[in-house]
């Protein structure tokens, strides 16, 4: 599904007026709220401020996974029925907690650096939540290090199969690789990224709305929300041409609730 073919771009100009402002402070309450069960003293680490993140980039991967895992289980222990989960790497990683759409409690099982082959060792560490959605989205990092597409699309489907196997009731969202700035880039990995033409990136995602319409997932088509005229990451939605600002997390927010609205309402 694609929110811009869908006509739905209006509401996500309309968000965009308000950036660089903070969110409302009754938005804030709410996203705030989504993160907070009833006994919150058992779930301190699954919302994540910016300085502790901070000190988590400098975790080994090995750190990370156990951290994520602990996570899970703290959730898996105090179940709720409005459980989204956000798994992939760096993109998912950063997304802002209060930038979330509310009314659900989020369970963020991003890793930095992570690869679809790593994604799919570690689906294990919620397989005892029982979420009511899992967005994925994976894919990138796999490029950078050279990965060959079709072993990209390998994995994802054995994702998909492993979600829809452990998680049977739970709706699978997979989500199309974003687009990076090209030449304009800042990241320190510049040119590894302009080793992957934007259009490869593209012909992966048409692969991925593929395979999920054959396994019987969901798609979100998130690229041209974030891709200019020439296909490349808009620079105002990013920090260095990879990952993403408050802005770009804004209009990734937006989509979630509109798709959310559309595709996931009972």
């Amino acid at each position: 599904m694609s929110l811009v073919s869908n006509g739905l771009l209006i509401p996500l100009v309309i968000l965009l007026m308000f950036r660089g402002q903070s969110l409302p402070e009754e938005t804030q309450a709410q996203s705030s709220s989504a993160f907070a069960p009833q006994d919150s003293s058992s779930l301190t680490y699954v919302t994540r401020t910016a300085s502790e993140l901070g000190v988590r980039h400098r975790w080994t991967y090995e750190q990370w996974v156990e951290q994520l895992g602990r996570e899970a289980r703290a959730l898996s222990d105090q179940p709720s029925s409005h459980l989204a989960i956000l798994a992939g790497d760096s993109l998912s990683l950063w997304f802002p907690p209060e930038l979330l759409p509310p009314k659900q409690i989020w369970l963020n099982q991003g890793i930095s650096g992570e690869t679809s082959t790593g994604l799919l060792k570690r689906l294990k560490l919620f397989d005892n939540t029982d979420p009511e959605v899992i967005f994925v989205m994976i894919g990138v990092n796999d490029l950078i290090r050279g990965i060959k597409a079709n072993e990209v699309l390998s994995n994802y489907q054995k994702i998909i199969q492993e979600l829809r196997w452990v998680h049977p009731e739970t709706k699978i969202v997979v989500q199309s690789i974003l687009p990076h700035s090209g030449a304009s880039a800042t990241w320190e990995g510049r040119d590894r990224l302009l080793a992957i033409p934007n259009s490869d990136i593209q012909a992966l995602n048409q692969e991925l709305s593929k395979i999920a319409q054959r396994e019987g997932v969901l798609y979100l088509n998130l690229y041209p929300l974030f891709a200019d005229r020439a296909g490349n990451l808009r620079p105002e939605f990013s920090t260095d041409g990879l990952h993403l600002n408050d802005s770009g997390y804004l209009i990734w927010s937006a989509s979630l609730q509109l798709f959310s609205q559309m595709q996931l309402a009972e």
